[in-house]
């Protein structure tokens, strides 16, 4: 079950059981079309709503919507991050890496992720190329990919900065 609060003010448990929705434990039946990559269009009971989302941080669960053109804040805490806060561990994400720099001197063969891709730990980043040989440069934690800071042919000094997390 998930905690969903909006505007710091309203709580709600949220949940899915047997693909359906179901909020402080009433089932709730909505009518979806996706018109767009950022919006909907919801029927709930006789009422529409036109839903758009503003903004969204992943790493913090939290997102900015517009619905009828009124904007509300949206949180949501899981039930992992209730049980790692209980055990005094929700601070883990405290220390992400904001960067990846080159360990070595070296040129860029290929970049293998764009701007707001989101990549786990261990996957590949940028293949450098260092004394006739191919490094391949990994992701030392899961992150979204803010900026790319080299492209394909640079060369490079070590400790240039080749991606920039958010």
């Amino acid at each position: 079950m998930n905690k969903v609060t909006v505007n710091d003010q309203y709580q709600f448990d949220v949940e899915v059981v047997n693909d359906v929705l179901q909020v402080n434990s009433q089932n709730i039946d909505l009518d979806v079309l996706a018109l767009s990559g950022k919006s909907s269009h919801i029927l709930h009971g006789n009422s529409s709503y036109n839903v758009e989302l503003v903004e969204f941080d992943k790493s913090e669960k939290l997102a900015r919507i517009k619905v009828n053109g009124n904007e509300y804040q949206i949180q949501v805490t899981t039930q992992l991050d209730l049980l790692l806060k209980q055990l005094g561990l929700d601070n883990l994400n405290a220390n992400k890496i904001a960067q990846i720099k080159a360990p070595m001197p070296g040129l860029v063969l290929s970049i293998l992720v764009k701007e707001g891709d989101e990549v786990k730990k261990g996957d590949s980043l940028v293949v450098l190329e260092a004394m006739k040989m191919e490094n391949i440069i990994k992701s030392p934690s899961d992150a979204i990919v803010k900026k790319v800071e080299v492209k394909k042919g640079d060369k490079i000094e070590k400790n240039t900065v080749l991606i920039q997390f958010a």
